[in-house]
């Protein structure tokens, strides 16, 4: 039997709960797969035909828009990590409504330099994890949405999460318009 990984029900991302306060052991393993997103999107995409990149379902964004996405937040990622390096009480909120990328028109872009750009700005910001010293890792501000607090460390998983689910995102659409 062959598995529909388009037809399976999946998470909304702003209905997810996270379990954070997690240990600073656990830190290598994070900064690993929050440096291996570019290179594994890279690869997804690479499978993709170009006439799906920019294709649409109903109202959500393409896959070269998901893309476009993923560099949209680089900056709320490096900023929030500004924040818990500061002593900010609560992290910069994110724009819930995802204003940027709306207005963005990824789809027009060359999706070679849409990637060129995510893997220097994750670059940037993994050169930065990788200076930190342990003591900055028990750092923690609020989350302004999850009224959590967070560390660098759940901070770093949160965003590999969030890596994660548009990439699985890519996978689906893909799958979808493979569809006869």
């Amino acid at each position: 039997m062959t598995l529909h990984w388009s037809l399976w029900t999946r998470r909304r991302w702003f209905e997810r709960g996270f379990e954070l306060g997690l240990p600073p052991e656990a830190f290598p393993e994070i900064v690993e797969r929050v440096r291996g997103t570019p290179p594994r999107l890279e690869e997804r995409i690479a499978l993709v035909p170009a006439s799906r990149l920019a294709r649409r379902l109903d109202d959500a964004w393409s896959i070269q828009e998901n893309v476009g996405h993923l560099l949209d937040l680089e900056p709320l990622w490096s900023g929030r990590l500004d924040d818990l390096l500061e002593g900010t009480q609560e992290l910069r909120p994110a724009d819930l409504q995802n204003r940027k990328t709306h207005a963005a028109r990824h789809n027009e872009a060359a999706m070679t330099e849409l990637l060129e750009s995510f893997r220097a700005a994750r670059a940037s910001v993994v050169r930065r994890l990788e200076q930190l010293l342990p003591t900055d890792l028990a750092r923690t501000a609020l989350h302004p949405r999850l009224r959590q607090p967070m560390s660098i460390v759940d901070l770093f998983f949160f965003v590999a999460e969030h890596d994660d689910h548009h990439l699985a995102t890519i996978s689906a659409l893909d799958r979808t318009f493979a569809r006869p």
